[in-house]
């Protein structure tokens, strides 16, 4: 099996909301438009595709001068919001690639300024030898073209690859260019589909 994984709340988890929530005084309502209005969807991807984090920062503490100081521990507290790796996922990818039937490939939405120091400090990503990191193609998921570039760089074919995200938008993105795709629910749920998909092809 030819295995795709994200990174992020796949292999590695990430929870921003712990870093920044205590500086609304734990305010649920105050985070959520945070992170929903200032550091947005918009706000991260221009970071995940590849423009520079001091720019990007910049400008959206001039947009935002209220929230600046917040704004800024996006990079200066961003490896507070890695605790740790995926429960369980570490002997699940390491049990995949030792066995010889299997190809583990990678393709994550991460930029290049922060994605090679959290390689260095998780051992589940140094499990994945092939990869794709959206801040060093200048594209993010759910583009089609990032996964196109996986395809080509590695010589694969989609029909023959299964993709594992924690996205549902992610996941149909790549199930419409013809990847056997998972949304991540959890190790266990996961080795089920894994298992599942081994049998069928059988």
């Amino acid at each position: 099996m030819n295995i795709v994984f994200d990174f992020g709340n796949v292999l590695v988890r990430w929870e921003p909301k712990e870093v920044f929530m205590p500086f609304f005084d734990n305010d649920e309502e105050q985070y959520d438009y945070f992170w929903e209005h200032v550091c947005d969807a918009t706000f991260r991807n221009r970071i995940d595709a590849g423009e520079p984090q001091a720019e990007v920062i910049r400008e959206y503490q001039a947009r935002f001068p209220e929230y600046a100081e917040r704004i800024a521990m996006y990079w200066t507290h961003w490896e507070l919001s890695l605790p740790g790796e995926m429960p369980g996922m570490y002997d699940l990818v390491k049990r995949l690639k030792d066995d010889p039937s299997n190809h583990i490939y990678g393709l994550t939405n991460w930029s290049m300024e922060t994605y090679p120091i959290a390689r260095e400090r998780f051992k589940v990503l140094q499990l994945i030898d092939d990869y794709v990191v959206s801040g060093a193609e200048f594209v993010v998921k759910p583009d089609h073209r990032i996964f196109q570039i996986l395809l080509d760089r590695f010589g694969l074919k989609a029909q023959e690859c299964i993709f594992v995200d924690d996205n549902a938008a992610n996941v149909a993105s790549a199930c419409e260019m013809g990847f056997k795709g998972i949304v991540f629910k959890g190790t266990e749920h996961l080795q089920k589909q894994l298992d599942e998909y081994k049998r069928t092809r059988l």
